[in-house]
Parts: structure tokens; sequence; C-alpha cells
């Protein structure tokens, strides 16, 4: 497909993808003039609307850096890791999920995320949030937790537990006190919850938090 663009778009692609790959947001359409010796912002969009008429980006008209590369050049421009969606967790009331760790989507489901943002791939899985009880450390229902799979966390360290005798799970800040293990929710309304330490099984640290925007 490149193949088939003017030099001038082709060099208006080559730009947009080093950018994203070196800020990972793109560039907006007076920069991408400047950079290919085009003073004229509407003959910039008059290259923009052909390559998107082409398949290669897409454009949010309303929104300054709305250029978003599609396809193989994504991955080309950035380096993308899949990650698996598992499922949802309870940022609540503990949801019950007999038979599984977690309330599970179908096998396929992921998410892209850049890999600045996720690091070391290894071990590393998300979950959908359903509930408001960690709304303080800014975790709010539907949206999306970065989990490393790890058996052990330090004490005020966000988590996801599995609780073995309800079958249940859930994710609280966690706190080991002695023989038992105080859930605590992020929300001044909800109480900590309390359990025997043998009856909780961390399954992750949460790791980052991508926000679901309404």
């Amino acid at each position: 497909m490149t193949r088939e663009l003017s030099e001038r778009q082709q060099k208006i692609l080559e730009y947009i993808q080093a950018f994203i790959a070196e800020k990972s947001f793109p560039p907006t359409i007076r920069e991408i003039g400047e950079e290919v010796g085009i003073s004229s912002t509407s003959v910039v969009k008059y290259n923009l609307d052909a390559l998107e008429r082409k398949g290669l980006i897409e454009r949010a008209s309303d929104i300054s850096r709305g250029i978003r590369l599609v396809g193989e050049l994504v991955e080309r421009a950035v380096d993308v890791v899949r990650i698996p969606l598992l499922g949802r967790i309870a940022a609540g009331q503990p949801i019950p999920v007999p038979q599984s760790d977690f309330a599970t989507f179908g096998p396929d489901e992921s998410i892209e995320l850049t890999r600045d943002i996720v690091g070391e791939e290894k071990d590393v899985y998300a979950l959908e949030v359903r509930g408001d009880s960690m709304i303080d450390a800014l975790i709010n229902d539907g949206d999306i937790v970065l989990m490393r799979h790890q058996e052990r966390v330090e004490n005020g360290e966000l988590a996801a537990v599995w609780l073995k005798d309800e079958e249940e799970t859930t994710l609280k800040r966690f706190y080991l006190e002695g023989k038992q293990v105080r859930l605590q929710p992020a929300n001044p309304t909800m109480q900590a919850m309390y359990y025997p330490a043998r009856n909780v099984r961390v399954m992750g640290k949460v790791l980052c938090v991508i926000r679901q925007m309404n």
C-alpha cells in the first residue's frame, strides 16, 4: 500500500511513525507541515485525508493530536505489547467465582499497551474492576488494572486476593497483621474486612490503572 503513496505522503507517514515512536503521541498538523516543508495546513490536511482513505491512519478532526496509525503501522511505530484480559475483579464486596480465580472473559480477550507502560510483560495480566471501594486510590468501576502475578506483597500494596473458603476474589490494600489479613478499601464509606491469613491467597499486585473514560 505504501508504494501507492506520493513522495510527500510517504514522508508524512514516515514522520508520523517516527514521532509516535519517540514521544508515544502523534504530531499536530502544524508540526507535520514544518517537518516536510508545507506551509499550508490545508495541504497537510489534504495529504492526511489521502492517507486515511488508503487505510493507513485514522483521524479525529476535533482533536489537535487526533492522528492514529492503523494495523501493522502501529507495531512499527511503537513497541506494542498484548496483555491478556483475564476477567473481572471486585472493588467492593468480593465476587463469588466458582471453579475459577476470576470471572473470566473469552480466551482471546486482550488489551494492547505500549512497552513503556508495561515494562517486562512476563506474568502480567489485566482485570476489569467492578465496584467503587477503591475510588480514593483512583480506581473506579469499569477501569482496567494491570497486574503482575505474584504470591507476596508488602503491607499497604494494592493486591488481587483469592478468599479460599468463600471462593471469592477482591481487590484491596493488603495488610498482614499477625495471623489475620486486613483487606482495606480506599473508600471512607466502607469498612475493612478481616480474614484468617490461611484463608487469603495473593494473586497479584497492581502495577497501574487504565482509566475508562465515559
